[in-house]
């Protein structure tokens, strides 16, 4: 956690409303720093049902096969979260600490430790020791406190320097129902989720399979079209949970995904996890920049994407960005090495609206200094044109800065 907020962190926070059926409580327990909020209880009211999607590295943390294996029953009753150890590549003392963990949760909620979920984010490799969360877990069970969505998404928190929430309250049948959300995530991001952690929750009533197909197809546009270094995490988690409170305000009980009253709800569930990605992208590990590559004119959205992908993912891009060089010879370099069908002859680059490349060769427009004015926005827009086909595909970035370097020089001493 950075005592430098982002220059590209939003202006101001939204007020997070209440959800029905979800107690949020907060504490230090000291897993990694002394006198930091480190720990989040999410008690949730019985038949609450839930969601996830995961990272695919193939060296996933202990939290992560935990909640795989207790998805199955779509059932939750509390979440535990913890930041400044990730509890990952840690063996079987990372099963250990997570079993503990879920026992500790499971007693002071009074659950199952099946309906337990558990995530961690921080240093990889480093055993946690769960026994910190005896007595603290119980403690914040018995807390009343109204739920501080700020302070929770605080408490997850590692190298990021502002807290990431979004609210959306859209209608399901006659009835309103509300979505909150909270990430964390700042650095070790690409697609296929991030050192990322997001939380969603309504009080929707919503089966887990319908709530699990809307987060699958929620999530390929959001925050699988992200990436801040090219680097896949072992912690990615994305989980949503449905108290299904509003039933009683005359909500509809949807068991479907394709249920046609979920129009709304879908709608506002992926505006709020574009928000929650975007805010993650603002808060790269010593970002100065906001970058959105649009890739059009592909063979297909697919090839779109890795193109795209290619780019955002270029260290010499990043860093022409973070100097403010319209170098588009380095985006050429991206899209050639991209492995993807693209025309030398055909292709067209643009910087912040203003085209600089044009059917492969400088366009003959072109003016430096207009371009070099354009480089010093806080956002940069790069769109590349292959003029090959119909595929267009859009993913978010941020430049690369020395104070990347710094952070992840120093981030385990």
């Amino acid at each position: 956690m950075s005592s430098t907020v982002s220059p590209l962190a939003p202006t101001e926070l939204p007020d997070m409303p209440e959800i029905a059926g979800v107690r949020l409580a907060t504490a230090a327990a000291g897993i990694r720093y002394k006198g930091r909020t480190d720990v989040l209880l999410a008690i949730l009211d019985e038949g609450t049902t839930v969601a996830g999607v995961f990272t695919r590295s193939k060296c996933a943390s202990a939290p992560v096969e935990w909640c795989r294996a207790k998805l199955k029953g779509g059932k939750a009753r509390a979440l535990v979260v913890n930041s400044g150890n990730a509890n990952a590549f840690t063996g079987k003392t990372g099963k250990q600490s997570t079993a503990l963990t879920a026992q500790i949760a499971a007693k002071a909620v009074a659950c199952s430790q099946n309906e337990v979920f558990l995530a961690s984010t921080g240093v990889i490799g480093e055993p946690l020791d769960a026994s910190k969360f005896d007595g603290v877990l119980g403690d914040l069970a018995k807390s009343n406190a109204p739920a501080d969505w700020i302070g929770a998404a605080k408490a997850i928190m590692t190298t990021d320097t502002f807290p990431k929430v979004a609210t959306a309250t859209v209608k399901l049948g006659k009835a309103k129902v509300t979505i909150n959300g909270m990430a964390k995530g700042a650095g070790m991001i690409a697609p296929d989720m991030a050192t990322m952690l997001s939380f969603v929750f309504t009080d929707a009533p919503i089966s887990a399979a319908a709530l699990q197909s809307l987060l699958k197809s929620g999530v390929e546009d959001t925050f699988n079209a992200v990436t801040i270094d090219g680097d896949t995490s072992t912690s990615d988690t994305l989980m949503a949970f449905a108290t299904g409170a509003a039933a009683a305000h005359g909500a509809p009980k949807i068991s479907r995904a394709s249920d046609p009253r979920l129009k709304a709800f879908t709608k506002a569930l992926h505006a709020l996890l574009a928000d929650l990605s975007e805010q993650v992208v603002r808060d790269g590990e010593g970002a100065r920049k906001f970058v959105e590559i649009i890739v059009e004119g592909a063979v297909s959205k697919m090839s779109a994407r890795k193109i795209a992908m290619s780019v955002a993912n270029s260290p010499l891009v990043k860093t022409a960005i973070a100097g403010e060089d319209a170098n588009w010879g380095r985006v050429v370099m991206a899209v050639g090495k991209a492995g993807e069908p693209a025309d030398r002859d055909k292709l067209s680059i643009a910087f912040n609206g203003i085209r600089v490349a044009k059917s492969g060769a400088r366009d003959p427009s072109y003016d430096e200094k207009q371009v070099s004015e354009a480089m010093k926005a806080p956002k940069i827009q790069i769109k590349v044109s292959l003029g090959l086909g119909k595929g267009r595909d859009r993913v978010l970035t941020c430049d690369l800065t020395k104070e990347y370097v710094a952070i992840n020089g120093d981030y385990r001493s």
